[in-house]
């Protein structure tokens, strides 16, 4: 069966280094990635239905897999929203299509991004998660620019099984995140 190729890095170079800096007693105990949540936000969809296809395809031509519609669970008078309407879209990835995809993110989408500088260390939380706010999805090379309606924007979050922000940081720097430097 085939092996992503980030998957096999894991195995061979990273389970290794891991244990070797934080000295575990068991290579089990390397934290691992555990699943990668792209969400995208589409408020127009509340005055354009049809906004809301577009958005749909442009993330599973992205991910591979089809997204779940969230809807809003209030209503909010301001915004002109009312609990139920479609305002977004959510892809959670596991396994083989979660490291083929962090594989894409990372060696083509982050480079073609406009300015970019690398992904500052603040962006983790305690736990050693990252989230990547990307501002368009042209910079992915499945989504062809000629027929877009409009650019969007969406949030990548790699969830790993770290026990801190120390453990998580490593093992993201394994992979490859550029980090930027502080």
């Amino acid at each position: 069966m085939y092996k992503p190729r980030l998957k096999e890095k894991f195995e061979k170079e990273i389970i290794p280094n891991m244990v070797k800096q934080f000295s575990y007693k068991n290579k089990m105990q390397v934290p691992k990635l555990e699943k990668i949540i792209v969400n995208m936000g589409i408020g127009s969809a509340m005055q354009n239905p049809n906004e809301l296809e577009g958005a749909i395809n442009n993330l599973k031509a992205i991910t591979g897999q089809m997204p779940i519609v969230t809807k809003a669970k209030k209503s909010i008078a301001g915004f002109k929203l009312r609990a139920g309407m479609k305002i977004g879209l959510k892809v959670t990835l596991r396994g083989n299509r979660m490291y083929e995809f962090l594989d894409r993110f990372l060696s083509v989408a982050l480079p073609r991004t406009r300015d970019f500088r690398g992904i500052s260390p603040k962006s983790m939380d305690k736990k050693g998660n990252l989230t990547v706010g990307v501002t368009e999805q042209i910079v992915f090379s499945e989504i062809d620019s000629d027929k877009i309606d409009r650019t969007r924007g969406m949030n990548v979050t790699i969830v790993t099984s770290s026990n801190g922000n120390e453990e998580g940081f490593s093992l993201l720097k394994y992979f490859g995140v550029p980090f930027r430097e502080k």
